[in-house]
């Protein structure tokens, strides 16, 4: 037996050992939070690094988009809402510093509390938050918006709730969400959920709400005039509450931003060059040295920008549908890749002045390395290696294709991978075993002229191969439709991807998204090992094997043959009214998102 003068000290230790777990559990407030490591704006800052403090507020921006819009509720499955008014009408907790990969800083919330390894996360709310008819954010309505978009609303807010083990509310002023799944960006993305308005809904059907049931939101902009399918007009709120917060001096300067619609690329382009629009975003590189010399222009009352940035090229390009044959197939993938002429195709349409997107994320020290996988990259798919597909640990290169529009060399590789998929030419046709043609459809939104052009140049490599494809374009709300139903061979896909890549990578290539109505997963992928290295990159707790576990999903996808990859587009290009103007200081994500018209102002 022990002599009894240990048993106090036994309990001491026990104590002490109570409280190492507890402060293990427990954390300190604090002003902001980064994905990996500290944020770099100290709790003093006084604005965005890429913001002008001393902008002056007024003037108005235009910009133009294709398409139409039949909701103002960006937050539900049904109808189709403007893209701007989800970042200009509402707030979160916590907002972005697009100066960083991936850091946080309070605007609902004045201070964000997590233990080391983010089991949970806690939020303090500003006392001084008001929705913009005047009414307080209470703790009631921040819980109601997670619960409620959790259930009711869009299926990209699903994932996120079915990790939520509970909410509770602390204090008057305070709340804490605990998780179900060790996930560390769970904390992060819980700071960026909209918040919006309990009372608004009372006894109503949110997710049914119609064209004219605009939720009510905090963020500086409010839905003005609209005219449903035309324009919309979000007008800044002079009792905007949280005006003078560092995240937001020197953002949210102009009086005025509209929305205007169009059928058509050409006609809005039309009706920038005469004054219509004020601002007009250029993704291709050959009309921007080509086109832009219209008399406004040369008259300085238009100026032209190119924001340069550090981004990922993210993916765009093509996607075929994995889920359904011919497509299900990767050798016919392959083949596709094989018949597509990016030179030839890129000369045409560009001007062979921007070059083609390698991987997913290219241009960062995300993207794959050439050659072999070796190091953590290579371990971690090692566990998979009897279903990965040729090229994923060997290394990959697209086709180089031809400046010639024959491609001979790339469609007689194409001609044996489709041999070895069962296919074989009879009668000038592609034909499977029981003599079914292959056939499929690219489906593109009108008004996509680029889209267009491209696919004119490919089908005639298909033909030379016996493959029958059919271009259809379709309307807005058609294409909309289909593409949340899946019902599509091959259609146009573009993603943006972070310098700190999250969450949102199961719904773009998850495999539980494949199937979902609505998916962003648009090639349909379902992959084990797509799904593990997701896994892995959330939950790292250090940069490096963050990175390797990304460079290894890069290295999935690429090999996956999912997409037929087009051009990145280098700076972005923006031309503008000679009176709207932007801080010297670009954030490291550029113009991405609404770093215009956020930051901009106007000197008239």
């Amino acid at each position: 037996m022990r002599p009894l003068i240990f048993q106090p000290l036994r309990r001491l230790g026990c104590a002490f050992a109570l409280v190492l777990l507890g402060s293990a559990l427990t954390a300190d407030p604090v002003h902001g939070i980064a994905m990996y490591g500290e944020p770099a704006l100290a709790a003093n800052f006084q604005n965005l690094p890429y913001a002008n403090p001393n902008a002056p507020k007024g003037g108005r921006l235009i910009e133009g988009t294709t398409g139409g819009f039949d909701s103002l509720n960006p937050f539900i499955r049904k109808g189709t809402a403007p893209w701007m008014q989800r970042f200009l009408c509402f707030e979160s907790l916590m907002g972005r510093n697009w100066d960083e990969p991936f850091s946080l800083y309070g605007l609902l919330a004045e201070s964000i509390e997590v233990p080391e390894d983010r089991s949970w996360v806690a939020f303090t709310l500003r006392p001084e938050a008001r929705f913009s008819d005047g009414s307080p954010v209470t703790i009631e309505d921040v819980i109601w918006s997670f619960e409620t978009l959790g259930t009711e609303g869009h299926p990209r807010y699903l994932g996120f709730h079915n990790k939520i083990d509970k909410i509770e509310q602390t204090g008057p002023q305070s709340l804490k969400i605990s998780f179900n799944t060790e996930d560390r960006e769970l904390a992060l993305i819980a700071g960026l959920r909209p918040i919006l308005k309990k009372a608004q809904w009372q006894d109503r059907d949110f997710a049914a709400s119609s064209l004219h049931d605009i939720p009510v939101g905090s963020a500086p902009y409010v839905v003005g005039d609209y005219e449903q399918g035309r324009f919309v007009s979000f007008r800044r709120n002079p009792d905007y509450w949280g005006k003078d917060l560092p995240l937001r001096r020197g953002t949210a300067n102009l009086d005025e931003i509209r929305l205007e619609f169009f059928g058509d690329d050409s006609v809005m382009f039309e009706a920038f060059k005469a004054g219509i629009l004020t601002a007009h975003r250029e993704f291709n590189a050959e009309k921007w040295a080509a086109q832009y010399d219209f008399p406004a222009i040369t008259s300085g009352k238009v100026v032209t920008s190119e924001i340069r940035h550090q981004r990922p090229t993210g993916i765009t390009g093509y996607a075929m549908n994995a889920r359904r044959g011919p497509f299900s197939d990767w050798r016919v993938r392959q083949a596709m890749l094989l018949a597509f002429n990016f030179p030839y195709i890129n000369a045409t349409v560009t001007g062979d002045r921007q070059s083609r997107i390698t991987s997913y994320f290219s241009n960062s020290e995300l993207g794959l390395r050439p050659g072999p996988a070796d190091g953590k990259v290579r371990d971690l798919l090692l566990p998979f290696a009897n279903i990965l597909l040729p090229g994923t640990l060997e290394g990959l290169d697209l086709p180089k294709g031809d400046a010639s529009p024959r491609n001979r060399g790339d469609l007689r590789k194409a001609v044996k991978l489709l041999e070895q998929a069962g296919w074989t030419v009879r009668d000038g046709q592609l034909v499977d075993a029981g003599g079914a043609p292959l056939r499929f459809e690219i489906l593109l939104r009108q008004g996509d002229h680029g889209g267009q052009a491209v696919m004119s140049i490919y089908r005639q490599a298909l033909q030379r191969l016996g493959i029958d494809m059919t271009i259809t374009t379709v309307d807005n709300a058609q294409y909309a439709a289909r593409e949340r139903n899946q019902d599509f061979d091959m259609i146009p896909i573009r993603r943006d991807l972070s310098l700190s890549p999250g969450n949102e990578q199961r719904l773009y290539w998850g495999s539980a998204a494949a199937d979902a109505e609505g998916s962003r997963n648009l090639p349909g992928i379902k992959h084990p090992a797509i799904d593990a290295m997701i896994d892995t990159m959330l939950q790292a707790t250090d940069r490096q094997d963050f990175i390797a576990a990304t460079r290894a999903l890069d290295r999935l996808l690429t090999a996956g043959r999912y997409v037929i990859p087009i051009w990145g587009f280098g700076p972005d290009r923006i031309a503008h009214d000679a009176s709207l103007a932007y801080p010297d200081t670009v954030p490291i994500y550029g113009a991405r998102y609404t770093w215009m018209p956020e930051l901009w102002w106007s000197d008239n």
